[in-house]
């Protein structure tokens, strides 16, 4: 770890972190309230995967739609009007919505495949981005202090092995930091996410056993499978299978809980709860 104990955490000129875990558990909200200090640069994952590597993809996605209005397939062909997505740290529906979901009236199987096979290529490379800006954002800004608000799906392309070179890179740059989430925060994001269930990020291996399993059980094709009812039955088996995983990763930082991060009101807070986390 790039800060071995608590002292060189608090004394540490310029501070590097990472958060992971589960999306839901505060990895936004403490980001955007240690920027809003003003000595804190936010690295947002899910934010340079939606600009930089799928933007295109995004904007693309959105044309070819307006393309089938002829309005608006007349007014494009004449760069009349421009189409592009309003992505913010606040607002990441646009990646979310090119991921899309499988089923009946949704995307082909092998369409939504090839959907997140983009993803996890795209959020691959935006990792490996955060040494780029961290540098950045002290050599350009003159910000001393550096956040990086990786996604839920993190885990889903490292596996946190000595060998992992991904994490490597990542705990060389900065102090991994695992959000972990109680069995009560589990069942609060189901509940959210059975109220409005969006596209989710997978490994190819666990999408195709979840496919297999949930056709299998209802006894449906592919073109009969509702998508939101696809994706709410995905995302419990998708939690279990995470945690895991976030577990394998913790060994290369330090672990906080949910509740722990919800009572940070302050960079002092946020310090502090550092701190109690490395050894003394």
């Amino acid at each position: 770890m790039i800060y071995e104990t608590a002292s060189d955490w608090l004394n540490a000129p310029q501070k590097r972190v990472l958060f992971f875990g589960m999306s839901g558990l505060g990895k936004t909200h403490v980001s955007n309230m240690l920027r809003a200090q003003g000595d804190w640069f936010h690295y947002s994952i899910d934010y340079r995967i939606g600009t930089r590597y799928m933007g295109e993809l995004i904007a693309d996605n959105a044309k070819r739609q307006a393309m089938q209005v002829p309005f608006l397939r007349d007014m494009l062909l004449s760069d009349s009007i421009y189409i592009g997505s309003n992505i913010t740290f606040d607002n990441l529906t646009p990646v979310s919505t090119y991921l899309g979901k499988p089923g009946k009236g949704g995307l082909p199987m092998a369409e939504f495949k090839r959907r997140q096979a983009q993803f996890q290529a795209a959020e691959i490379a935006a990792l490996n981005d955060t040494p780029h800006f961290i540098e950045r954002a002290q050599a350009l800004y003159g910000y001393p202090h550096f956040i990086c608000d990786t996604g839920g799906s993190i885990c889903e392309w490292v596996d946190g092995t000595d060998d992992d070179p991904l994490m490597r890179m990542l705990s060389q740059n900065c102090l991994m930091v695992w959000i972990k989430g109680s069995d009560a925060h589990t069942a609060e994001l189901v509940r959210r996410f059975d109220k409005a269930p969006k596209p989710m990020a997978y490994r190819p291996d666990f999408l195709a056993d979840c496919w297999e399993k949930y056709l299998n059980e209802n006894s449906m094709k592919e073109d009969e499978v509702n998508p939101d009812d696809f994706i709410r039955w995905t995302y419990a088996s998708a939690l279990a299978h995470r945690q895991p995983l976030y577990e394998r990763m913790s060994r290369w930082g330090v672990t906080v809980t949910a509740e722990d991060i919800a009572d940070v009101q302050s960079p002092a807070d946020f310090d502090a709860l550092i701190a109690r986390a490395l050894p003394a």
